[in-house]
């Protein structure tokens, strides 16, 4: 769980009309929902969810509400932003404890490129997916997850498979070993490669024909 603390109200009024008021005293409108209780209506502190962005855990990790000194987790499952101003419009929240399994995005490392011998011949990665969506415990959810290219040639390919995950930690896609990325070669490389098998059919033509006269 990370350390964010957020203070909240219960929010009387419902509508764009609430919400406006809500925003001109510096407030973010939002909705706690999920777990044996209804939805509801929600104002949070402004500089507190600004701070908390800065985090850069605010859509990744467990949270806590204050109400009157009650607290209870949390984690964001929806952020609006004004489309010009990217100021913090809304908030969708949703109850949690620690044990509770939700699906979350998780960022994909990729480590030892120096160990990859594709990597060393001019091989570019190929990122198929930037993140992987992973079902975790909600009091365990990872920063990232690694993908090592340790020994990864040319045309080879990472899959979910070969990626380590947390403990408890499964990938919502469970039809197949899916591709997380690949390594390919680049222009120059596969020129290079190229003219290497060209001069090698002269190579073995010139030889062909000396062979040939005598």
């Amino acid at each position: 769980m990370s350390n964010i603390v957020l203070t909240v109200d219960v929010r009387e009024g419902t509508g764009k009309g609430a919400a406006r008021a809500a925003r001109r005293e510096d407030l973010v409108p939002g909705v706690l929902y999920g777990g044996k209780l209804g939805p509801v209506s929600i104002n949070l502190r402004g500089n507190e969810v600004r701070k908390a962005l800065l985090t850069g855990n605010f859509l990744s990790n467990m949270m806590e509400l204050d109400h009157e000194g009650k607290r209870q987790s949390v984690i964001a499952r929806d952020i609006q932003f004004h489309p010009i101003s990217d100021k913090v419009m809304h908030v969708d929240l949703f109850r949690v404890d620690e044990d509770s399994k939700i699906n979350v995005e998780i960022p994909v490392r990729f480590v030892n490129e120096g160990a990859s011998p594709g990597m060393k011949r001019g091989g570019v990665l190929n990122i198929v997916r930037h993140d992987v969506e992973l079902l975790v415990p909600a009091g365990k959810i990872p920063d990232f997850i690694e993908a090592d290219l340790t020994g990864l040639d040319i045309g080879d390919s990472v899959h979910i498979s070969a990626i380590k995950l947390p403990e408890g930690a499964t990938p919502t896609i469970t039809d197949r070993d899916f591709t997380v990325a690949t390594l390919q070669g680049s222009r120059a490389v596969l020129t290079a490669a190229d003219e290497d098998a060209a001069e090698g059919e002269a190579a073995d033509g010139e030889a062909a024909e000396g062979g040939d006269e005598a």
